[in-house]
């Protein structure tokens, strides 16, 4: 899957402004944004990418808030060479440390994850992994069945193994996060780790102690029923890829509809994951 890079330059306004405009982005399918001084960087899956939308936005900021674009198409190749030039190891919770290949193992830290990521995205650097990660070194997952929907290089999923869990699913819609994570699994030795290419129809009829879900707030929507559908009574669902604020409530109102609880939050930088738990 080709992906796009979006560089955004912003004058005059507030802070809240950009802050604002990065959840309109979000909303639009971007999914990984980079902040720097009067810029940042906004990345998309190049398909998904409309402009005719995202003019349609940027002419309904304030007057006071000007905003200009340019538009860069990533290669593969490019991509990796900037990522691997740039990648610093991770470490949450002072528990997981997540590391490439080409880093030092680090044998103080209870678990390790070894992360080659290829084009697919999921290298722990952003808020919403972190929260994830957070909010899964806290719960039981020994024994458990579980489902990481949209796991990207199957940073979650590996964690979820290395927890403990006697079964992992780990679906995603773009092939080269599937065999990212095929690579990873293995980097890891948590071969257990089944994974599938498609959306969340893979999942019909399945029963699960534990989904894992960092995607976006509109898809997580559409996918509310299913997740309530196959997880099992009692069972937990951890979703991030959101903000704060109207899309938090947006989510627990709907959860609510779909018998799943929400149980509290997580927050870092604006970026919220929440906890549910199906209904007896």
């Amino acid at each position: 899957m080709k992906y796009s890079e979006v560089i955004f330059t912003c004058e005059g306004g507030e802070d809240w402004h950009r802050d604002l405009l990065i959840h309109d982005l979000a909303n639009m399918g971007f999914d990984t944004f980079e902040h720097r001084d009067k810029e940042f960087a906004a990345y998309i899956a190049s398909e998904q990418l409309d402009l005719h939308s995202l003019e349609s936005l940027l002419i309904h900021q304030p007057v006071d808030f000007g905003v200009t674009y340019v538009v860069n198409e990533i290669l593969p190749q490019n991509w990796n060479e900037v990522w691997e030039s740039n990648f610093e190891p991770v470490v949450v919770a002072d528990q997981c440390y997540i590391r490439a290949t080409f880093h030092a193992p680090e044998p103080s830290y209870p678990y390790e994850i070894i992360i080659d990521p290829k084009m697919a995205f999921g290298t722990g650097h952003h808020q919403t992994t972190s929260l994830m990660i957070h909010y899964m070194l806290e719960t039981t997952f020994f024994g458990k069945s579980i489902l990481d929907m949209g796991c990207g290089t199957g940073i979650l999923a590996i964690l979820a193994a290395k927890l403990g869990a006697s079964s992992v699913l780990a679906i995603d819609n773009d092939p080269v996060s599937v065999a990212s994570v095929e690579e990873n699994k293995a980097l890891n030795g948590v071969e257990h780790i089944l994974t599938q290419c498609g959306s969340i129809d893979l999942v019909a009829n399945q029963q699960f102690d534990i989904i894992l879900a960092n995607i976006n707030r509109n898809i997580l929507l559409n996918q509310l029923g299913t997740y309530s559908q196959t997880l099992k009574i009692g069972g937990i669902l951890y979703m991030s890829g959101f903000y704060d604020g109207d899309d938090l409530k947006t989510l627990i109102t709907a959860c609510a509809k779909h018998e799943l609880d929400y149980d509290g939050h997580k927050e870092m930088d604006g970026w919220v994951a929440g906890r549910f738990i199906k209904k007896e």
